[in-house]
């Protein structure tokens, strides 16, 4: 089957570049060490609900589920898995799972073995996880399958002359849940009718995110002078060095606002970058205290973890990666009530799209069109106001997916 010589090809290049490359050698070690996990840990006398996410971005959309699930039935067990490492090193304590570990690569023998050492009772594969050899012994076992937050497009091997083998995948799950009608559309056009449309629980996450916002005194420190000097704060997130060359000659020759800037990689040559292009005072967030935040007026986020609660503080988000592969998290921003501005790698994001027509997001293609922009945000705060109110109404008014989408798994 060209599928499983795909998968061994494919492990077997992970494997010859990972003495060069960090990412893959993560994968490997943490692939073997799955196995030593599931020993040690499994409960060979209980059952697991399996969730398996590719990666963190997966994983926030899968989270409100599992915890939905623990707050209904807190003795249920979940075992959680990913693909990638950087969703692993980040989340393998995450408390509400009984167990972590990786997903080993989807040979016949690697899946006979992971489910020698566990008792699924249901299995749940996030967005994008398609792995024939571990749904495949899953349906001829008998239990239940489902995926969730799917989005499907025509570009995808399953609505390709080629994708026999995947369009079979998709008739072993229980359920697939999509975020929208049109990927339930496509599904029905190849015959796959085990379809439910839930959307997209990235929106329910973000709500609890907004409840749960943790207080940054620096950061609360740095608004309220902000505020007392009648200036508006930009929150610059997951940006990369494309989109620092966009906002921060802007902040350079605008002294009416002050700047936050979560850059997406916080290596120390990346803030040396951001740090060498700013003509105004500046300070790290990890060398900063409160006191001192009158003095300066840009904040350098270089910590993990604090840029959901960051953008709270801010009246204007700016979110990057759209002037590279594609942007990041715009709904992490849009929950806030302000006006979320992106590069223009956008159409692959389907909220971003909807965003932008809500009339909450904006696309800006270069340095002068971002000028533009915030100049009219700056001028006019009717036009801020009402586009924070769309963005943050956009966001209210598609919640509801982890309930259905519970509903579903509950069948």
């Amino acid at each position: 089957m060209f599928y499983n010589l795909a998968i061994y090809l494919y492990a077997f290049i992970v494997r010859v570049i990972s003495p060069f490359h960090k990412k893959a050698r993560k994968m490997i070690a943490g692939h073997k060490q799955a196995y030593k996990i599931l020993k040690e840990k499994a409960d060979p006398n209980a059952e697991y609900i399996w969730f398996h996410a590719a990666s963190l971005g997966e994983f926030e959309q899968g989270r409100p589920i599992i915890e939905e699930i623990k707050r209904k039935h807190p003795d249920t067990r979940i075992l959680l898995t990913f693909f990638s490492p950087s969703g692993y090193e980040v989340r393998k304590d995450y408390p509400y799972a009984d167990i972590v570990c990786y997903l080993p690569f989807d040979k016949r023998r690697n899946v006979k073995k992971f489910f020698r050492l566990i008792n699924i009772k249901k299995a749940i594969f996030i967005k994008y996880e398609f792995w024939y050899n571990f749904v495949n012994l899953l349906k001829k076992n008998d239990i239940p399958v489902f995926m969730i937050s799917a989005i499907f497009r025509p570009s995808q091997i399953f609505f390709k002359w080629y994708g026999g083998v995947m369009r079979k995948l998709l008739g072993y799950y229980n359920y697939i849940c999509v975020q929208d009608e049109n990927s339930k559309q496509l599904l029905a056009s190849i015959n796959i009718t085990n379809v439910k449309v839930c959307g997209d629980t990235r929106f329910d996450r973000v709500l609890d995110v907004r409840k749960q916002a943790k207080p940054l005194d620096i950061v609360d420190t740095f608004a309220r002078k902000a505020e007392s000097e009648n200036e508006k704060i930009i929150v610059a997130g997951s940006t990369w060095p494309k989109d620092e060359d966009v906002i921060i000659p802007y902040f350079n020759s605008a002294t009416d606002v002050k700047l936050i800037i979560a850059p997406h990689e916080i290596d120390e040559a990346h803030l040396k970058y951001i740090e060498g292009n700013l003509q105004r005072p500046y300070i790290r967030y990890s060398q900063a205290i409160p006191a001192m935040m009158h003095d300066y007026d840009c904040l350098i986020i270089d910590g993990f973890g604090l840029l959901s609660s960051a953008y709270r503080y801010g009246q204007i988000a700016y979110v990057g990666g759209g002037f590279g592969v594609g942007i990041h998290n715009v709904l992490e921003a849009a929950v806030y009530d302000i006006p979320v501005i992106f590069g223009p790698n956008f159409k692959k994001f389907r909220e971003a799209q909807q965003l932008l027509e809500a009339g909450g997001g904006y696309s800006v293609s270069d340095y002068q069109s971002f000028r533009g922009l915030m100049d009219e945000f700056l001028q006019y705060d009717d036009i801020l106001n009402v586009a924070g109110k769309h963005a943050g109404d956009y966001v209210r008014t598609n919640a509801g997916a982890v309930e259905r989408v519970i509903n579903v798994l509950e069948l």
